[in-house]
């Protein structure tokens, strides 16, 4: 692996409360949108922490943008006490990058929750994503984010024209660029740990879906659940059911 980042972090709840969540946003994004993660766990007695991938947000720019380099600033990423985490959440390229870094480092947390994250990207879903991007450069407006997520609460739509404005569209770029393979399916499958995958409808948009699925539900240590009616960001499209289905997952 690369050499890691220091990567800054947002926190919800008490710091010595005895269970630590880490929480890792998609591409083009910032840990600030992970805040309905970190609202709900806090309020349930959890310490939760996002952090800002390279090349987003307040985090260090660099050169390297391959799954590995994100993996190893995960990695890298330890609970103030140094012990594992007691759950991760990943968002897409964050679950992407958290199935890599659990991988590499057997310690670093005791379970995964994935939010509809990329674990194998073809053509054509790579294609929909440099044109998600794109338009979003093109105008990164609190209208135009609206008009495209009319559902969304109005700190997601502040926090996402934040978020755009704050990414490097270079690193946005070039994470597709330098990911010309984009497969962790055999990282996610060797890890021995629970993790839930919160997926997306596919019937609106989604990027766990189809063959995937059914390779990876053959582990017995993972499951999924689906949010009926949301697309690929489940959290900010329909918050109270994501949130339903993860206290489901980790009950």
């Amino acid at each position: 692996m690369t050499s890691p980042l220091v990567l800054p972090r947002h926190g919800w709840g008490d710091p010595s409360s005895s269970r630590r969540a880490l929480l890792v946003h998609g591409l083009g994004s910032t840990g600030a949108l992970m805040w309905r993660f970190g609202v709900e766990l806090s309020e349930r007695g959890w310490f939760a922490e996002a952090v800002d991938l390279r090349g987003h947000g307040r985090a260090p720019r660099a050169l390297d943008y391959t799954i590995g380099a994100y993996a190893a600033d995960l990695a890298a990423c330890r609970p103030q006490d140094e012990t594992p985490w007691d759950l991760v959440i990943g968002h897409s390229l964050g679950g992407t990058a958290a199935v890599v870094a659990a991988a590499s480092v057997p310690d670093w947390t005791d379970r995964l929750v994935l939010v509809d994250p990329a674990i194998q990207l073809d053509e054509p879903a790579r294609y929909e994503i440099r044109e998600s991007q794109q338009r979003q450069f093109d105008d990164p407006s609190a209208e135009a984010v609206r008009a495209e997520h009319p559902s969304w609460h109005p700190l997601d739509i502040e926090l996402k024209v934040q978020g755009i404005q704050d990414v490097s569209r270079w690193a946005v770029e070039q994470t597709s660029e330098q990911n010309e393979e984009w497969d962790v399916r055999l990282p996610t499958l060797s890890l021995d740990m629970p993790i839930h995958i919160i997926a997306g409808d596919p019937a609106v948009y989604a990027l766990f879906r189809g063959d995937i699925v059914e390779q990876l539900l053959t582990r017995p240590s993972i499951t999924m659940s689906v949010v009926e009616g949301a697309g690929h960001s489940p959290h900010r499209d329909a918050p109270d059911e994501t949130m339903r289905q993860l206290w489901e997952a980790l009950a």
